[in-house]
């Protein structure tokens, strides 16, 4: 597949003609375009249409372009998920994720409507039976010929539904966090962080987008449009890492270090491994600038 940059994950309204317009014009990475938790019951098939609508009308640019469908077992969720195969979504965001077998449905239903393989699958993983599933929800991905390529936190939602106390560190849910990075990557998946909701509080958001990037998120969720700069920001390679990383791809190059699993590069021991990370920070870096 090829790497796409998912540092700002904005959520969109469905059901608002103004936000789903305005996202045309942002810098985020990915728009999740909302048919669940912000789109009231009555507006739902409403909402949908406009989803719809904007997405055949087009001008999102290079823009990945996530529906967020409500939960299959809900009276919306079948129709959401036809309609978001019909217009060739770049992802459906699947809630209320809890077991492996949520993801396989969502699959087998997307196969059912035609959808072409280019439409991925996203999981929201928001509550603690997700988080105790989680390596088993990842292992879907482990499949061939599974769309299943994202995982999402829904961080407010973990910390409602297991009693956790919402503190600014976010200590009571860290833990959480880590065990669905490291489910993500067991299975080739990308992991975006939950939203911060004081989108006023700049300095709160730039230190929870480090948390995250520190723990190993490939970007952030986000409410509002003046979260992206500082997001995409601290969640792009710095120019000293793109360098680094071309030193060290650069340096296994050289054909007197062919084969070698261990070479020195300005003083310092490099292996392997650092080359698989350099060449991810290079096409990364690559894919944002391009």
């Amino acid at each position: 597949m090829k790497i796409r940059p998912r540092r700002s994950v904005l959520y969109m309204p469905g059901a608002n003609d103004r936000a789903l317009e305005k996202a045309r014009s942002l810098s985020a990475d990915a728009l999740i375009l909302d048919l669940e938790d912000s789109v009231a019951p009555e507006a739902k098939s409403q909402a949908r249409d406009k989803v719809v609508q904007a997405i055949k009308s087009g001008g999102y640019g290079t823009r990945e372009l996530i529906i967020r469908v409500n939960a299959l077992d809900t009276p919306w969720g079948a129709d959401d998920l036809k309609a978001a195969a019909s217009v060739a979504a770049d992802a459906i965001l699947v809630p209320k994720v809890s077991r492996p077998g949520d993801m396989v449905s969502a699959d087998k239903l997307l196969k059912a409507q035609g959808a072409g393989a280019e439409t991925r699958l996203w999981a929201m993983m928001e509550t603690p039976l997700a988080i105790l599933n989680a390596r088993d929800i990842a292992s879907v991905a482990g499949d061939a010929s599974s769309r299943f390529s994202c995982l999402v936190l829904g961080t407010y939602d973990l910390i409602k539904e297991s009693r956790a106390r919402a503190l600014g560190d976010r200590f009571a849910i860290i833990p959480r966090l880590a065990m669905s990075v490291l489910a993500a990557r067991s299975f080739g998946l990308d992991v975006i962080d939950g939203v911060y909701n004081d989108f006023k509080d700049d300095a709160g958001f730039r230190a929870e987008c480090e948390q995250g990037r520190t723990l190993g998120m490939d970007g952030k969720t986000l409410i509002h449009p003046s979260q992206v700069e500082p997001c995409n920001q601290i969640f792009s390679p710095s120019d000293e890492e793109v360098q680094w990383s071309r030193k060290v791809i650069e340096t296994f190059a050289l054909p007197e270090h062919k084969g070698k699993g261990v070479i020195t590069v300005e003083g310092r021991m490099v292996e392997r491994l650092h080359l698989v990370m350099a060449e991810r920070v290079v096409a990364i870096w690559e894919a944002i600038t391009s």
